[in-house]
């Protein structure tokens, strides 16, 4: 062997770990917009991973996430879906985030979303039917037309005396703060109940403002819409309205959790899970269109007993029966 022949050699020994790596496929990337904050998510990022992995992938071995979280600053969001299209991503995905859908729908009619929406999803122009969404988007439908009567009926269970309700929505979030505020207004009536006034925040400074008006209005109870920035202030809201000593009912367990009296909605965990599952299948290659929009079918329903101890709320048994979690 010629000493050109061995350079050659050594030089075609020290290429080949290069070549392996040039060889290897690059991992797609999902990006996940969500309107809560990282902190309040852990539970739900771990349900979409699940989901994930249903599917065979696996994050950091077979697909990259790339977490965004607006904290409710849905400001955010065209500069976000800017940077994220122009990278081009394979999917989009935007869970429990309505604002967050709707902005990815009308910046891109290429790269697949799956969303989930309390919303009616066609009404939102996000698809043209469930069963055929007709282009790039699909998801999960989470919010049942009962949902927002089922839980001020439960509300009316645990504080029967409660006639005069007060509903706090977010003004950033429009299309489901006016979709709440039509849901209850309409559901108050059949429980007796009517709207004493309807609070907006979205901000943390606007939230002590609105508990601030609660103290002088003093209503019988708070309706507290479901929002991801709310979520994401679900200790601040839930303090609040202890020492306002105002019985208020939220849509997420979490809520609860922080101190909240009770909530009744979708779970929020499964839903996240179907999200994780639709992503995966589309980077199988399923297409949008031709992924039916899911319903939620499972609900449920969290108590926090201190909290109601602490307003001389006496549960009754009956309640505790239908209750699927309770927090002592």
């Amino acid at each position: 062997m010629t000493r050109r022949d061995f350079i050659t050699l050594l030089g075609g020994a020290a290429a080949w770990p290069l070549a392996a790596r040039a060889q290897q496929p690059v991992m797609p990337v999902i990006a996940f917009i969500s309107g809560r904050s990282a902190d309040a998510s852990a539970r739900y990022v771990a349900a979409f991973r699940k989901g994930l992995n249903e599917t065979g992938y696996v994050e950091g071995k077979s697909v990259v996430v790339e977490y965004n979280w607006l904290e409710g600053h849905y400001d955010r969001l065209p500069a976000l879906l800017t940077d994220l299209i122009g990278r081009r991503v394979a999917v989009l995905t935007t869970p429990g985030s309505t604002p967050s859908a709707i902005a990815a729908k009308a910046a891109t009619s290429t790269i697949p979303i799956v969303f989930s929406v309390a919303q009616d999803p066609v009404k939102l122009g996000l698809v043209n039917s469930l069963a055929h969404p007709g282009g790039n988007a699909t998801g999960i439908n989470f919010f049942a037309q009962e949902v927002a009567g089922k839980r001020l009926a439960l509300l009316h269970d645990l504080v029967p005396k409660a006639v005069n309700v007060a509903v706090l929505i977010n003004p950033a979030n429009a299309s489901s703060a006016e979709y709440n505020f039509r849901q209850v207004q309409q559901a108050a009536p059949s429980f007796g109940m009517k709207i004493q006034q309807v609070l907006k925040a979205s901000t943390v400074a606007e939230i002590d403002a609105v508990f601030a008006t609660l103290e002088r209005e003093r209503p019988d109870a708070l309706f507290v819409a479901g929002d991801g920035f709310f979520d994401t202030r679900a200790g601040q809201i839930a303090g609040l309205a202890a020492r306002a000593k105002i019985p208020a009912a939220y849509q997420q367990r979490e809520n609860v959790e922080a101190g909240g009296l009770m909530s009744y909605g979708t779970d929020f965990a499964d839903m996240y899970r179907q999200v994780g599952v639709y992503a995966g299948s589309i980077l199988k290659g399923a297409k949008p269109i031709d992924m039916p929009v899911q319903q939620a079918t499972k609900f449920e329903f969290v108590i926090n007993l201190q909290t109601a101890r602490g307003l001389s709320i006496e549960v009754p048994p009956t309640l505790l029966a239908l209750a699927d979690g309770v927090i002592e």
